[in-house]
């Protein structure tokens, strides 16, 4: 039984990995296109950094279980995040789309590393649950920045639109 543990909490590492390359991917074209944006822009370079350290930990996590993640998942997850993030990109309001977005993947994320950290202990690992929790905090708290800035997002956004209309632009 334990060994079935451990090839679910394996699953849900490499899952988790090709996660975060879509983070880093979806979020690396947003911030190449908010121009009006600085503040979030900013907190979008800080979260792909945090993510980036997040997948290298997964990455420590795998090997000290004696596996790794797969090069297939990467590659699909990335190319996802691709085209998630230019989905909005034609769109009038993607800064609203993408913020939208942005706040539910947070909270997939943070799923993720609730789940994985029930799956540690069920498989027995002693070692990987440090590391699954300083990312579940930082996921909660770029979770928590989204939610935080949601609503002036959405009154700059109304602002400058506004502003562009009444110009004529």
């Amino acid at each position: 039984m334990q060994e079935s543990y451990q090839e679910l909490y394996v699953t849900g590492l490499v899952n988790a990995r090709a996660l975060e390359t879509q983070a880093i991917q979806l979020l690396s074209r947003q911030v190449e296109r908010i121009d009006s944006y600085p503040e979030m822009a900013e907190a979008l370079r800080r979260h792909i950094a945090e993510s980036e350290q997040q997948r290298d930990r997964l990455d420590s996590i795998l090997s000290s279980l004696g596996t790794s993640a797969s090069g297939v998942k990467d590659v699909v997850t990335g190319l996802m995040g691709n085209l998630a993030a230019l989905a909005h990109a034609p769109m009038q309001d993607e800064i609203l789309k993408n913020s939208m977005a942005n706040y539910a993947f947070e909270h997939f994320e943070i799923a993720s590393y609730r789940s994985l950290l029930v799956m540690a202990e069920l498989a027995g690992d002693n070692q990987g649950p440090t590391a699954l929790r300083q990312s579940l905090a930082e996921e909660e708290r770029m979770a928590q920045w989204c939610s935080d800035n949601l609503e002036a997002t959405v009154r700059k956004y109304s602002t400058l639109t506004a502003q562009g209309a009444k110009a004529g632009i």
